[in-house]
């Protein structure tokens, strides 16, 4: 099993969607790297939901990935703010994973409270300039950020 880190403004996707919806399709992202660590999860794996682009940015939960290797279909929507023109059924260029919620956290795990205990060779997320919104996370430091979570 590996560990990731998976961001989402809570304005756009939060914690509490998931936790209402139980499973999504994690698309719309349009980075090669992060869709490349997308290709790389199975399911089973664990993702920690980090909650972006808000006052108090940080970890809020997690998540289980249940499905991976899905074409993303907002790729193939003219509708979509997602849309790739260059993509098509034939030659996809972009796939994601099926994910299903696992729990929200009893406290945020803020970003400033990441900084001061990994470094930016730990936890990608710590990085200054830091854009991706999937990485992976070493097993070591998933076990202190679930102690730091006073996950359960």
């Amino acid at each position: 099993m590996n560990y990731w880190l998976m961001k989402s403004e809570p304005t756009v996707y939060s914690i509490a969607d998931l936790a209402r919806d139980q499973r999504t399709l994690w698309d719309g992202v349009r980075n090669y790297q992060a869709r490349n660590f997308l290709r790389e999860m199975q399911p089973g794996d664990l993702g920690f939901f980090y909650h972006s682009n808000t006052t108090s940015p940080g970890i809020v939960g997690l998540v289980r990935v249940v499905q991976s290797g899905i074409d993303d279909p907002s790729q193939f929507d003219p509708t979509s703010r997602y849309y790739d023109p260059k993509s098509s059924q034939e030659a996809p260029r972009w796939q994601t994973v099926c994910v299903e919620f696992v729990q929200m956290f009893p406290q945020l795990v803020s970003l400033d409270t990441l900084r001061q205990t990994f470094s930016a060779d730990e936890l990608w997320v710590v990085r200054q300039g830091n854009r991706l919104s999937v990485m992976p996370v070493p097993e070591d430091v998933a076990t202190k950020i679930l102690t730091l979570a006073g996950a359960e």
